[in-house]
């Protein structure tokens, strides 16, 4: 069983997370931030990782702190539930059309931690959430799981169907690239034999 699990206790959030990537996509989300409950159901769904996540953090100052330790979290349960990486596919990618907005995610499961994003959003809130927290969550998310990820906005203009976009693009990207590869299963995939 890849499962992973997460426990982060700070001054400003208390967060238990548990992600299962050989699921079917159920999840369970109260992270105290409405949107990023969102965006978390949806990534369950089309990566068919099951997920459980509740967070206490400190929404009153602002949902930074909240969104920033739930990226790390994920992304210890992550590095976690992949173990030494035996066997996967390691790498994928997905081009997302999310309404008018298009998404380009690649990732590589290196055990190296690199971000590039491109994302502009038209819009610096989507309702109560700061659109510049999706980079924020992306940026925690791979330097705890050790994951080079690529993400680029190709189209959009409602910057909702853009976060929705990314989120969407990561969790097919994701969900290709932990899948085992039937003609590599037991094998280190790097020449470098190890990850």
């Amino acid at each position: 069983m890849r499962i992973g699990t997460s426990r982060r206790k700070t001054g400003e959030t208390d967060i238990t997370l548990t992600l299962d990537l050989d699921g079917t996509g159920e999840s369970r989300i109260d992270t105290g931030v409405g949107f990023l409950d969102h965006m978390l159901t949806l990534f369950a769904k089309h990566s068919r990782f099951d997920l459980r996540v509740t967070c206490r953090g400190d929404t009153e100052v602002d949902d930074h702190h909240s969104v920033e330790d739930i990226g790390i979290a994920l992304g210890a349960a992550l590095r976690e539930a992949l173990g030494d990486r035996r066997g996967i596919r390691r790498y994928a990618d997905a081009a997302l059309p999310m309404d008018e907005a298009l998404i380009l995610c690649a990732a590589d499961l290196s055990g190296r931690a690199m971000l590039c994003a491109d994302l502009s959003f038209p819009s610096e809130k989507i309702g109560t959430f700061d659109t510049e927290l999706v980079e924020e969550f992306l940026l925690a998310l791979v330097r705890e799981a050790a994951v080079t990820l690529h993400v680029r906005q190709l189209a959009g203009r409602n910057s909702h169907h853009i976060a929705e976009g990314v989120f969407k693009a990561l969790a097919r990207t994701l969900r290709q690239a932990v899948s085992i590869d039937p003609d590599a299963a037991g094998e280190i995939p790097s020449t470098k034999g190890v990850l």
